[in-house]
C-alpha cells in the first residue's frame, strides 16, 4: 500500500511538471491547438497590449526569466531581455519591445537584443503604453504618500493571476481618491510632461495604434460606479468621455482599439450581469454599434482581426460577472448587423449580433488566470495563455477547422 501511494504521488508530481503536448485537435470543436512556448509560467501579453512586430514576424511574450520573442513562422524562440521587468508593448513602427525595470523606461531591439535606458520615471510612476510612431510613452503616478491599494503584481506565477480580494481592493482604491498625474515621456530625449491631473483613479492607458496624438485612458474602479472610458490629446486638450451610462448598474470596460485606430471596442452590460454586448465607438464619426451576445458567449476579453471582420473572446467561468453555466471556451465571433427597416437616424446605435463558434474547450483552465486572447497578424490563429495543464504556457488555436 505504501509503495502504491508513493507511485501515485510521483505520478501526480510528474503530471504537474511534464510539458503539455505540442499540438492536438480539440475533440469538442475540431480546431487544432498548438503550444507556442516551452517555458513553464510563460505568458502572452495582456489582451490590449500589442505583442507583435510590425512585420508580423515575432510575438513578444514573458517568462520568469524576462522577455522573449517567438518567430511565428519557425516557432523558434529567443531571449530578448533578462531580469525582473514589466513589459509594456511591442512597437507599432519598429521591431522594439518597451519595458520598465528598476524605476526606468527601457527599450530593446528584438533583432539584436541591444537595450537602451530611455528615462527615469517619476516617483511612484509607471508606464502603460507607447504611441503609434514610437515618439511618446504615457503613464501615471500617484502624488504624495497615500496608500496605493492596487498592487503592481497580484499573487500567482509572474503576477499573472487575479487576486481573490480584487473586488474589495477596487472599492478601497476608488474611495481613497488619491491625487494622480497622467504624463508622457519623450522617447528620444527622456523629457516628461504632465497632461492631466485628477483624484479619479487613472488607469488602462492605451494609445491609438494609428494616431500618435490620441490617448485612451480609464477612470478605474468598480465598473458600476465609474464613467470609465475617456480619450485625451497629447497636448492635454480634448478630454472626452466615450460612453455615458443610461441606466443604473450599466457597466462598460475592457476597452481596446481596432487595428485601424477608428473604433474603440468595449464590453457593455445593460444592466450588469444580465444583458451582454460588445460595443464600438467610431472616434471620427461618433457612430456607435452594439453586437449582442448570449450569456455563455460573454468573454472577459475580446479582440479583433486587423481587417475588422472577425472577433474572438476568452469566455469565463461561473464565478465571473456573467455567471455563465457553460462559458469556458475560446470563441470566434462573426459580427452580423441587423437590417434597419426603420428610421435612418444616424444618432441611433446600430444593433447587431455576434455569431459564435467554439474554438477551444477551457473546462480544465482556472480562470483566475485570464486567457487574454489576440489574433496573430496573419489572422489565422487566436493566441491565448492557459494553465489547463498546470503551469501557464502560451497556446494558439487555428481559426480554420482541422482537416
Amino acid at each position: 500500500m505504501e509503495l502504491t501511494l508513493v507511485l501515485l504521488a510521483a505520478s501526480a508530481a510528474f503530471a504537474q511538471t511534464a510539458a503539455p503536448p505540442k499540438s492536438w485537435v480539440d475533440p469538442d470543436t475540431g480546431h487544432r491547438v498548438v503550444r507556442l512556448t516551452d517555458e513553464p509560467n510563460s505568458a502572452s501579453l495582456y489582451f490590449n497590449q500589442n505583442g507583435y512586430t510590425p512585420d508580423g514576424k515575432y510575438m513578444v511574450y514573458t517568462t520568469p526569466a524576462g522577455i522573449s520573442a517567438l518567430d511565428l513562422n519557425t516557432r523558434a524562440t529567443k531571449s530578448v531581455v533578462k531580469g525582473r521587468v514589466r513589459v509594456i508593448i511591442a512597437g507599432y513602427k519598429t521591431s522594439t519591445v518597451y519595458y520598465t525595470q528598476d524605476g526606468a523606461l527601457w527599450s530593446a531591439d528584438i533583432n539584436t537584443g541591444a537595450t537602451r535606458e530611455i528615462a527615469k520615471l517619476p516617483r511612484r510612476g509607471g508606464i502603460s503604453t507607447i504611441n503609434a510612431d514610437e515618439t511618446l510613452a504615457a503613464g501615471t503616478y500617484i502624488e504624495g504618500d497615500g496608500t496605493d491599494y492596487n498592487p503592481n503584481r497580484p499573487p500567482g506565477p509572474q503576477g499573472l493571476e487575479q487576486p481573490r480580494s480584487k473586488g474589495q481592493m477596487m472599492e478601497e482604491r476608488l474611495a481613497a481618491r488619491l491625487p494622480m498625474a497622467l504624463f508622457t515621456v519623450n522617447i528620444k530625449t527622456g523629457e516628461t510632461k504632465i497632461l492631466h491631473k485628477a483624484t479619479d483613479w487613472l488607469n488602462h492607458l492605451l494609445f491609438s495604434p494609428t494616431d500618435p496624438s490620441l490617448l485612451m485612458f480609464c477612470h478605474e474602479g468598480p465598473w458600476h460606479k465609474v464613467d470609465r472610458i475617456w480619450t485625451i490629446k497629447t497636448d492635454g486638450t480634448q478630454v472626452k468621455k466615450i460612453h455615458t451610462r443610461t441606466m443604473a448598474m450599466e457597466i462598460f470596460g475592457h476597452e481596446f482599439w481596432s487595428a485601424d485606430g477608428k473604433t474603440i471596442w468595449y464590453d457593455l452590460q445593460t444592466p450588469r450581469g444580465e444583458d451582454f454586448w460588445l460595443a464600438g465607438y467610431n472616434v471620427d464619426s461618433g457612430e456607435r454599434v452594439q453586437y449582442h451576445l448570449a450569456r455563455n458567449e460573454w468573454s472577459i476579453h475580446f479582440n479583433v482581426t486587423r481587417d475588422g471582420k472577425l472577433l474572438c473572446g476568452d469566455g469565463g467561468d461561473p464565478g465571473q460577472v456573467a455567471k455563465a453555466p457553460d462559458g469556458q471556451w475560446i470563441y470566434l465571433f462573426r459580427p452580423e448587423l441587423m437590417e434597419n427597416r426603420g428610421t435612418a437616424d444616424k444618432s441611433f446605435v446600430k444593433p447587431g449580433v455576434l455569431r459564435a463558434e467554439k474554438l477551444v474547450n477551457m473546462k480544465k483552465h482556472n480562470y483566475r488566470l485570464e486567457p487574454n486572447v489576440s489574433f496573430t497578424p496573419d489572422q489565422k490563429w487566436v493566441v491565448f495563455r492557459s494553465n489547463m495543464f498546470g503551469a501557464t504556457y502560451v497556446f494558439a488555436v487555428e481559426v480554420a477547422k482541422a482537416n
